[in-house]
């Protein structure tokens, strides 16, 4: 009994042993033929490219809303798609072309600027995110906001 045991475990790991030699051979091998393949395609990527990045309103009155619309063309190879774009403050607001933009279209982003409470120099920064190669784009605006009056209205004593 202990013979016939001892001969079915050999018989079966030598037959694991010859299988498995032959079958790493082939995944080797279809490995080696889809990663060539894989490499010898390069990928093709969207391009954002903005006519301005960044956008200066100037000097505006605090409480104001602005809004400023920034114009981009699809300059690559693959549709565009803007998934979401959000502001380094709550007091600033994008929206944006929401369908795939073809290469060689246009789209839009347009970005509101609230002032009311921002008084003085105010920088801000619109990040996109998107399936152009980095994945993420940046637009800046800035404003300086003139406080104000808050005496206005107070009798003069």
């Amino acid at each position: 009994m202990k013979k016939l045991m001892f001969a079915l475990v050999a018989l079966a790991t030598l037959s694991f042993t010859a299988c498995k030699e032959g079958a790493s051979a082939k995944v080797d091998e279809s490995k080696k033929e889809i990663a060539e393949e894989r490499d010898s395609k390069t990928q093709a990527y969207p391009v954002m490219e903005f006519e301005e990045q960044e956008f200066d309103f100037g000097t505006v009155e605090e409480g104001e809303v602005v809004e400023h619309t920034f114009v981009f063309t699809n300059t690559g190879d693959a549709p565009l798609i803007v998934s979401n774009a959000v502001a380094t403050c709550g007091c600033t607001v994008p929206t944006w072309t929401k369908k795939a933009i073809s290469p060689g279209d246009k789209g839009e982003m347009l970005v509101k600027f609230n002032t009311r409470g921002k008084p003085n120099q105010q920088m801000k920064a619109v990040r996109i995110t998107a399936n152009t190669q980095s994945g993420r784009e940046t637009l800046r605006i800035k404003a300086f906001v003139n406080p104000q009056n808050s005496n206005a209205g107070s009798p003069v004593k």
